[in-house]
């Protein structure tokens, strides 16, 4: 436990790059705010959806732009300051100290999600229910965890790629695309609904919608579920390609090339 949590916490300080706290507000607090206005009022233009789609959609949304980054960072950084090799010196167990990195990134994706919600929840005038809360909390949380081992996941990618962070721009545009926040899911083609079922954001975008809408917690459930279900798979992943790709890096002896 003090591998995963204290190890966690310094890898973020360490390894996710905001330098000052205006930094931090302005592009992970404010900036997802102008993000979920644009599209709430450009709903309101054309009449797809009501404010309720948007301002959840997108507040759950925000969420994945710590998390993918920060997991991201959590892996892909280490190789780029020329220290991963001293983490993969370590006895400690490799999966234990990455998936643990995950953890902060996800405590920080709720708290933007949080604030994102509630901030555009009284300048729009969307009113939640108070019963909803607990619900809603619990939606942004198993969504903010999912995307962080997906972030995990495209970090590993940075054992054997070189621009990682290419990738995460990539998965942070098909999340936008993909996961039904901005256009009604039955709007999607099949194959991208298909898609968006197995990325995260997707089923919790859907509780949280529900659950602001009057839904009891018990009804969404399911929904929340699945985006755990998600979330392990992820995190399954990640750990399967950081020892993959660790002993493929041994072998080629290319761990600190860039």
């Amino acid at each position: 436990m003090r591998l995963v949590g204290v190890g966690g916490v310094i890898a973020y300080r360490a390894l996710f790059n905001w330098t000052t706290p205006s930094i931090f507000v302005g592009t992970l607090l404010v900036g997802p705010l102008f993000q979920l206005f644009f599209f709430a009022y450009l709903g309101r233009e054309f009449g797809v959806a009501d404010d309720r789609f948007y301002i959840v959609g997108n507040a759950v949304l925000t969420a994945a732009l710590a998390c993918v980054y920060g997991g991201t960072m959590a892996v892909a950084n280490e190789r780029r300051f020329g220290t991963l090799g001293h983490v993969l010196l370590s006895p400690r167990s490799r999966t234990a100290i990455f998936l643990g990195r995950v953890l902060p990134y996800a405590g920080n994706g709720l708290l933007i999600a949080a604030s994102t919600l509630t901030v555009a929840a009284l300048l729009l005038g969307l009113r939640v229910p108070a019963t909803a809360l607990p619900g809603l909390l619990l939606a942004l949380a198993t969504a903010a965890l999912a995307c962080g081992f997906f972030g995990l996941t495209l970090g590993a990618l940075g054992l054997r790629f070189r621009d990682v962070f290419l990738i995460s721009n990539v998965a942070v545009a098909l999340l936008l695309l993909f996961t039904g926040v901005n256009v009604p899911a039955d709007s999607l083609p099949a194959g991208i609904r298909a898609v968006g079922a197995v990325l995260p954001i997707t089923h919790a975008a859907d509780a949280a919608r529900r659950l602001a809408g009057g839904a009891p917690l018990g009804d969404v459930l399911p929904a929340i579920g699945a985006e755990l279900a998600v979330g392990v798979g992820y995190a399954v992943l990640a750990a399967g390609l950081l020892t993959v790709f660790e002993a493929e890096s041994r072998r080629r002896a290319s761990l600190d090339t860039l």
